[in-house]
């Protein structure tokens, strides 16, 4: 058996991880051969394969990003798209596809498997960990120790000016980057898209952390929104998926805590810095257990099925289930955490 793997969506450490352990098993234990297709769906539909074999992912395990390529390539908004797909299976003999990726990617394999009989499976991947039906994405644990880092350090830049510093994580329309680094990094204010802030409320958090001699550090997730406005953005553009790009309420929120505190704040974006490196051990762990899985999947013929973190087992369940909702922060754990406000 040939059997495709292609990386989709945002890059995110663990997924060379997963490429190695999916060769690794596939190649030593059932004498599968392997071909990486190039950035996502766009290899696929493009025709851009890359043989894959042990010797290709020697060395690749603590490497962050992916030997693929990634894009946000949408196949079901290109030209005769399915087709085209089939077609470059069909050219490369092709007889299993492995699709690693979030909600997006996921989304279109369980498409061209319920649709069009394309037998895939799929491997959930993102740091936002918001892919319902699986307890972890691999990536995520990653961008906490990344966002925490980056919190522990403007604790004392912020202290030694005292001055508000505001940290903007990623996440998306999920709060699980900000809630969990947010509370390891002892935030004052952690600031999430499923419950929109009352500005006036997190002014008086800030003015309470300055009452008390220290500078407050407010965690806000990209995709969070004041209680009497909308999402706060740098452009309107979309991509192919139909998703805006989200960012810039940091830095709204540190002119409007200054105007109405008299504070001097100051924003960091962590952006792009949460995606790569070096993975952590647990992703790395993580993404390789999915690997090792997911070429069972391939060999059992078990299609249209995405494999998941449940406790510590890996477990199957579909695509569409996994991608039919978003995994989002429940309020009482969010609630949990409001102690430590202010």
């Amino acid at each position: 058996m040939r059997v495709g793997v292609l990386t989709g969506g945002g890059d995110c450490p663990g997924l060379n991880a997963v490429i190695r352990a999916i060769v690794r098993k596939g190649v030593q234990e059932y004498g599968y051969e392997f071909t990486g297709f190039r950035d996502g769906w766009r290899g696929p539909l493009e025709g851009i394969g890359v043989p894959l074999d042990i010797p290709a992912v020697r060395g690749i395990l603590p490497r962050g990003g992916t030997i693929l390529g990634s894009s946000r390539t949408n196949p079901f908004t290109a030209d005769n798209g399915v087709r085209r797909i089939k077609e470059n299976l069909a050219k490369y003999e092709i007889e299993a596809l492995i699709a690693i990726g979030g909600e997006d990617t996921l989304g279109a394999a369980a498409r061209l498997v319920d649709e069009h009989g394309v037998p895939c499976v799929g491997v959930p991947k993102t740091i936002d960990n918001d892919l319902s039906a699986t307890d972890y994405t691999f990536g995520f644990d990653t961008a906490v120790g990344i966002a925490t880092e980056a919190i522990d350090r403007l604790h004392t830049t912020a202290e030694s000016h005292m001055r508000v510093l505001v940290v903007e994580v990623m996440g998306r329309h999920a709060g699980w980057i900000a809630l969990h680094s947010g509370l390891a990094g002892g935030a004052n204010v952690i600031l999430i898209p499923e419950q929109r802030f009352d500005l006036d409320q997190v002014c008086a958090w800030v003015t309470s952390r300055f009452q008390a001699t220290y500078a407050p550090i407010v965690v806000v997730a990209e995709g969070a929104m004041p209680r009497d406005g909308d999402a706060v953005l740098k452009d309107g553009t979309l991509d192919s998926y139909g998703h805006v790009r989200l960012s810039g309420v940091g830095e709204w929120l540190a002119k409007e805590i200054e105007r109405r505190t008299g504070k001097e704040a100051r924003t960091t974006v962590l952006g792009h810095v949460q995606r790569g490196g070096t993975p952590s051990a647990f992703d790395r762990w993580l993404a390789t257990r999915f690997g090792l899985h997911a070429i069972d999947a391939v060999r059992d013929g078990d299609w249209g099925r995405m494999v998941a973190l449940r406790g510590t087992d890996i477990v199957r369940v579909p695509i569409s289930e996994a991608t039919a909702r978003l995994k989002t922060v429940d309020p009482a754990l969010y609630a949990e955490v409001g102690v430590f406000f202010g």
